[in-house]
């Protein structure tokens, strides 16, 4: 029997309906970007203001890859791995070098949002991986690469979702894997809100490893299938310190301590509005520990001369890393040096070596803290402000087991400075807690590249 009229009109309003609601907020969000591509250009420059590299190489994230970029590129399909930045990257190497020994025969091709990421690449990955710039969330620019690149899957670090990337690969079959993700609540609730954009992405996606159980509920409470979700937890804790890298940190103590003369401090990855905070509560510990060597890493490096003028300004005698010699490791700190600045790229893991105490920033003012396993790793005792909602689980772990102490501002950050410099005993103990915490919770890169097998096992 033939359907009536006004069922068909129905049934065909319904189909629009439903196509509207899938695809509308989509098309507006990217209405929206194209429409602000000349403010995000804008943005791009004035960055380069404080850091020129941001001028260059534009065109890659409009798509626009230049040969040279892709040099030696295989007819094989790549795997896409995408990190933001700097921590991204870092957590990433191990994955890449797992996957270079699985799939010898897949480039990889390692794409960043910055420049620091991008030099970070270059500076532990070299020739191994082919890099370029992210493109921006537009289905040209989107298309371009996917052309360029014929990745066989798109591994994503931690949180970087962007619509029309996961819609793109969903339409042409290239599985989208979200690996060591990590979803705090206040980006949940975010999602949440701009749920009719975010649903269909979500759907796009063929697997989420999550870090922890937290994140895993918030992904599904989000409307993600419960299939697509496993815990893993975090591949950061699957850090190591080379041997050659102990041994180059080793030298530089010695020589920067003074045989042991001086005690040393870092405080690394800081913010704006930290610097301020440690470099007063360093003068503090100065009047009971003249020796005091401070070791001081800012975040971003167009903070280096900001950052750099602010200690000279505190009126403490200061040393910058980067007019040292490059890679040496007897290289002089002046006994007469406060401060030494760490302006140098790539050299973290080697000055968290160099010292007796650690404090991890972008925790005394809230953005959400930045990794404190790679100072664990070393077994040095970690403190952080209490801004941790980026690594809420790993902070979590890390202070039930004696490892990780938190301040809540620099008061208490100069007094607990002073307290572990008097106490060795309580160093060591907490040195050895942070290792075993970080043993006892390795094993997650192994579950990742597990779900990556089977990703790429099925048809």
């Amino acid at each position: 029997m033939l359907a009536s009229p006004v069922v068909n009109r129905y049934s065909s309003f319904s189909s629009t309906y439903w196509l509207c609601s899938k695809f509308m907020p989509r098309f507006l969000y990217t209405l929206l970007f194209y429409l602000l591509t000349p403010i995000v250009i804008l943005r791009l420059l004035y960055r380069s203001i404080k850091a020129p590299a941001y001028r260059q190489r534009i065109g890659e994230r409009f798509g626009f890859v230049p040969a040279a970029a892709l040099t030696g590129l295989s007819d094989e399909k790549c795997i896409w791995l995408h990190a933001v930045s700097v921590g991204e990257t870092i957590a990433a190497v191990p994955l890449v070098k797992q996957l270079q020994q699985r799939y010898p025969q897949q480039p990889i091709v390692v794409t960043t949002m910055t420049p620091t990421g991008s030099e970070r690449v270059k500076a532990l990955l070299g020739d191994s991986v082919y890099h370029i710039y992210a493109p921006y969330d537009l289905p040209d620019a989107i298309a371009r690469v996917i052309q360029k690149i014929r990745p066989s899957m798109l591994v994503i670090m931690e949180t970087e979702l962007w619509p029309n990337t996961i819609a793109q690969c969903w339409q042409k079959k290239i599985p989208v894997l979200l690996a060591n993700a990590r979803l705090s609540e206040k980006s949940a609730s975010g999602y949440q809100r701009l749920s009719a954009l975010t649903a269909p992405m979500l759907g796009g996606l063929s697997a989420v490893v999550a870090q922890n159980q937290a994140t895993a509920d918030r992904f599904l409470s989000l409307g993600l299938a419960p299939q697509k979700v496993v815990v893993s937890g975090s591949i950061k804790f699957d850090v190591s310190v080379e041997p050659v890298l102990k041994e180059a940190a080793s030298a530089l103590k010695t020589q920067w301590s003074q045989q042991g003369q001086r005690f040393i401090i870092i405080a690394a990855s800081t913010r704006q509005g930290e610097d301020e905070i440690i470099l007063q509560a360093y003068k503090q510990c100065l009047e009971k520990i003249p020796e005091l060597l401070l070791i001081l890493v800012p975040r971003h490096p167009e903070r280096f001369q900001q950052v750099a003028t602010m200690i000279s300004v505190a009126n403490l005698s200061i040393q910058r890393r980067s007019q040292m010699a490059k890679g040496a490791t007897q290289v002089d700190v002046d006994p007469c040096t406060q401060v030494l600045l760490g302006d140098s790229m790539g050299e973290l893991m080697l000055l968290y070596g160099c010292a007796d105490i650690a404090f991890v920033g972008g925790s005394l003012v809230a953005t959400g803290g930045h990794n404190m396993l790679e100072p664990a790793a070393w077994g040095l005792p970690v403190m952080t402000g209490p801004s941790n909602f980026n690594f809420e689980e790993i902070s979590a772990l890390l202070q039930n087991a004696g490892a990780l102490t938190q301040v809540a501002d620099g008061e208490q950050l100069q007094q607990r400075w002073l307290s572990l410099a008097a106490d060795k005993s309580s160093r060591e103990q907490q040195g050895n807690n942070a290792r075993q915490t970080i043993a006892a919770n390795s094993g997650a890169l192994e579950r990742l590249l597990a779900e990556i097998d089977q990703l790429k096992q099925t048809p």
